[in-house]
């Protein structure tokens, strides 16, 4: 039945089900994972990274599930990246265009908002494709402090104390669920994701090669909200400090 109302994006099946939604999610359950953890004092950003060869050029070349969207705005994601850039360049020129004009940061909710309203029109005109990306958004303002978003191609996006998005996302949520604490903190919570992704992760052994993981957190001397990309040494760092990875084959 799929196959007489999958042509468009615009075509209801008669279960009411938007196929090429549900085919962009699809896309995105095979992606590489990537989980955001949120604390009092900070938010945790992870992801498992696809792409990883001896040969690759890590100096110059990008991060690959990691993006910076304003200073006090970053978001990881997993889907297509391609599409994802369009998106994250969508969400830059909000942000600058609300600072320009009032001279603030565009509150974190409402950058949101406006990036999955701009998702939500893909899905709803002719000759348009979904997005097959989604997001995970890690944001900071003083109306809310720290925030955690996720959004889908459909254009829905909701709040979060730790969720994930990808590859064995199910697995991934339920050992949130079993091991997340209200009091965290954002050590505590870099531990965590690594053991989500250890778990997750097809792979056998976790590596700074195999893994990105970012922190949002508040600057302790200007108070401004402050992201980092964990290096590849401190990667390493926290994986062996993990007590929840076996390190007898290091």
């Amino acid at each position: 039945m799929a196959r007489r109302y999958d042509s468009r994006t615009t075509i209801f099946s008669p279960e009411g089900r938007l196929y090429q939604v549900e085919y962009a999610m699809e896309a995105i359950s095979h992606a590489g994972a990537a989980i955001g953890i949120l604390t009092n004092d900070g938010i945790v950003l992870a992801a498992e990274k696809k792409v990883h060869s001896k040969l690759l050029e890590t100096k110059f070349s990008k991060s690959e599930k990691m993006y910076k969207i304003d200073n006090h705005v970053a978001c990881a994601v997993a889907g297509i990246t391609a599409d994802a850039n369009i998106i994250i360049n969508y969400a830059r020129l909000s942000t600058q265009r609300y600072f320009f004009q009032y001279q603030e940061n565009q509150p974190v909710e409402q950058l949101v908002q406006q990036v999955c309203d701009q998702k939500q029109g893909y899905t709803q005109y002719g000759g348009l494709r979904p997005f097959g990306v989604s997001f995970l958004y890690a944001g900071f303002d003083h109306h809310h402090k720290f925030q955690l978003y996720s959004s889908d191609p459909s254009g829905n996006y909701s709040g979060w104390k730790a969720h994930a998005i990808g590859a064995n996302k199910q697995t991934a949520q339920s050992i949130l669920k079993q091991d997340y604490d209200d009091e965290l903190s954002v050590e505590e919570a870099l531990l965590l994701a690594v053991k989500v992704l250890s778990k997750t992760m097809d792979s056998t052994t976790l590596s700074a090669e195999k893994l990105e993981i970012s922190t949002l957190t508040l600057n302790n001397d200007s108070g401004k909200p402050k992201f980092h990309i964990l290096t590849t040494n401190e990667v390493n760092e926290l994986i062996s400090s993990s007590p929840d990875i076996d390190h007898d084959d290091d």
